[in-house]
Formats: structure tokens, C-alpha cells, sequence
């Protein structure tokens, strides 16, 4: 891990962080695919797997600065304070940009999907029959979870703690959207639409100095779910980063066969040309607290050539796998400049 990160260092972490938690909301696409793309997965992992006994001893007996360095505090507050940022900011502009231009958005995510399949095998040449087979499994599990039909909501405290775990599997295993997740789980727009809208109105208000919400019951409510579900989140991060840090360090290749067959797999839920299936009960359509209809499920069909926004569509692809590319090329030049500099 780097020892000491010059000011521009910790402007790209923080950016990645923004890059990575605007992929999480997005349904389909996986923060940790931006994170093992751009380069910081395995020290995101390594960080919150150093969150153990030793860490809490550190910090309960006042070794701040050990605290810190221990657990690599810089590199998680900078990351972590992009992503929660994202949701604020990013992640609205991206709200935005599928509302407005949907199948640009999805083409672009589809492109830069197929060039982090490339940059994960590149670099993978182990194929015995066991990498073989963790290939397919984490394609056949990919292609399951695209085409599992989604749950109804629940805003059961117990049950949105472990929307939170599971949620959060998006930032720690690459190739898994944890949005999409919570939709087969029917607490999409609950965790991530709703109880998201219902806590910046409570940000605005406290500096606003009005406290009447802590007299609204439906506020108050939102309020819950959305420190639950953030509870739910912390305690996945540390626990999942604890068993893909143990099975990383002992299993690496395969592992990394059964990310790259899982990220193939996931390729059907970004698939660009879909039509959304919304939620109806009694004939009715449904809708979240903001009057938009719920997307139950998704009908993929293929491209009609003859078609401008086809060609348009699949330009942004290349742009996609061509930005993942540029990424690469970074990072090689990155590493050999660090390497340059050891050496002079």
C-alpha cells in the first residue's frame, strides 16, 4: 500500500470513489467492476478487512494515529467519501441521463462492461479445469440473477438490514450490481429512490434550522430505514471484505476466473436494448413517493439496424470500451513512471 499519496493521488481516489458509487445506484452496472478496473480493488478490500479486534483495541485505548494508519483510514475516507458523495450529485446527473437519453446511457455501460472483461482476462492465463469451471458457474449465476423475477417491498427493519448487506455486495465483488439486487429484492426505489430523497430533504432542512420534520411520521420513518439499511451496509462491507480478503489471498486465480464468468453473465442486465415492464397491482401501475412507475422487469430484444439511434447506440459502446481502455493505458504508465522515479 503507498505510504504517502501526493495531492493529485488523493483527487483521483476521491474521483474513482465518485466513479464507483455512481455505478452502485445504477441498476445493473457494479461498483466493484469500476473498482477492479480502475485499480483499487484489492487495497479497498485489504482496507476493510484491517476493520478487526486489533483495529478496535487501537482506537478504545485513544492510538488514533495507529488507528489510522492501521486500518489505511486516508485511502478509505477518500474512496468511501466519493461514493457517498456520488449519491448526492453524480448519481443525480446519472438519474437524469437515463431518464433523458436511456439507451446511450445503458450502450455505454454495456461498452465499458465488455472492456473490463477483457482487462480482467488479459492478464488471466491459468485455464486448468477448475479456473474452467468457476468461468461457467459465474456466468450461469449472472445469467440467473439477470432474469429472476423481482420481490415485492418491505420495509421490515430486519429485512432492510440485510437489503444492506446484501446491497453492498455491488462494491466488494465485481460483476454483481447491488442495485439490481435490490430490485429482485422489491427495495429499490424504498432504499435507494425514496429514503435517498427523504434524507436530502432532511440535510436541507437541518441547515435550513427547521426541525419540523422530527414531527413527521413518514419522514421519521424513511429516516430509520435509511440508518438501518446504512448499518446493514457497514456491517457487509467488513464482513464480506473479511471473506474475499481470506479467499483472495488463498484462491486468487480462481477467484478471479469466477468474477470474470460473473461479469459475463451479468452482461443480459445491461443489455441496451430493453423495454421496461412496470409494476401493476389490480391493473394499476404503481409508483414511488415521487410519482414515477416502478420497473418490475426488463424485455431485451435485438437492435433494428435500419436505425439512426442503433448506430448511435453502438458508437457509444465503443466509447465505453474505449474509456476502460484509456483507463488501462493509465494505470500501466502510472505504474512505470512510479518504477522510473524508484529508480532514479
Amino acid at each position: 500500500m503507498p505510504s504517502k499519496r501526493t495531492i493529485l493521488d488523493k483527487l483521483f481516489l476521491f474521483v474513482k470513489g465518485l466513479s464507483m458509487g455512481a455505478a452502485n445506484k445504477v441498476p445493473g452496472v457494479s461498483g466493484g467492476t469500476v473498482s477492479f478496473v480502475l485499480g483499487f480493488y484489492e487495497e479497498l478490500i485489504y482496507s476493510f478487512k484491517k476493520i478487526n479486534i486489533k483495529a478496535l483495541k487501537l482506537l478504545f485505548t485513544g492510538r488514533f494515529r495507529s488507528f489510522y494508519r492501521y486500518i489505511n483510514a486516508e485511502f478509505l475516507l477518500l474512496v468511501m467519501g466519493g461514493s457517498m458523495c456520488s449519491y448526492f450529485t453524480i448519481s443525480l446527473v446519472l438519474d437524469y441521463l437515463l431518464k433523458a437519453y436511456e439507451l446511450y446511457v445503458w450502450s455505454a455501460f454495456f461498452g465499458m462492461i465488455l472492456g473490463s472483461i477483457y482487462y480482467i482476462a488479459k492478464d488471466f492465463n491459468d485455464f486448468k479445469f477448475s479456473n474452467v469451471l468457476s468461468i461457467v458457474i459465474g456466468i450461469s449465476l449472472g445469467i440467473a440473477i439477470s432474469f429472476m423475477p423481482p420481490a415485492k417491498e418491505n420495509t421490515n427493519l430486519y429485512f432492510v438490514f440485510f437489503c444492506g448487506i446484501v446491497g453492498v455486495s455491488g462494491m466488494t465483488l465485481p460483476g454483481l450490481s447491488g442495485s439490481f439486487i435490490l430490485i429482485l429484492m422489491g427495495n429499490y426505489v424504498l432504499l435507494l429512490v425514496d429514503s435517498v430523497n427523504m434524507l436530502s430533504k432532511t440535510i436541507l432542512d437541518i441547515f435550513s434550522w427547521n426541525f419540523d420534520f422530527v414531527n413527521n411520521a413518514e419522514r421519521i420513518k424513511y429516516l430509520k430505514i435509511v440508518g438501518v439499511f446504512t448499518a446493514g451496509s457497514t456491517f457487509g462491507l467488513i464482513f464480506i471484505s473479511h471473506i474475499l480478503g481470506f479467499v483472495l489471498k488463498r484462491w486468487h486465480q480462481l477467484v478471479t476466473a469466477m468474477i470474470l464468468g460473473f461479469i459475463i453473465g451479468s452482461l443480459g442486465i445491461v443489455w441496451p436494448w430493453k423495454k421496461e415492464i412496470f409494476k401493476q397491482e389490480n391493473g394499476i401501475l404503481l409508483s414511488d413517493v415521487n410519482g414515477n412507475n416502478i420497473i418490475q422487469n426488463y424485455q431485451r430484444f435485438l437492435p433494428d439496424i435500419s436505425l439512426m439511434e442503433t448506430w448511435l447506440a453502438i458508437f457509444y459502446i465503443l466509447t465505453g470500451i474505449g474509456i476502460v481502455l484509456l483507463i488501462d493505458f493509465y494505470s500501466k504508465q502510472n505504474i512505470t513512471d512510479t518504477y522510473d522515479r524508484k529508480d532514479t
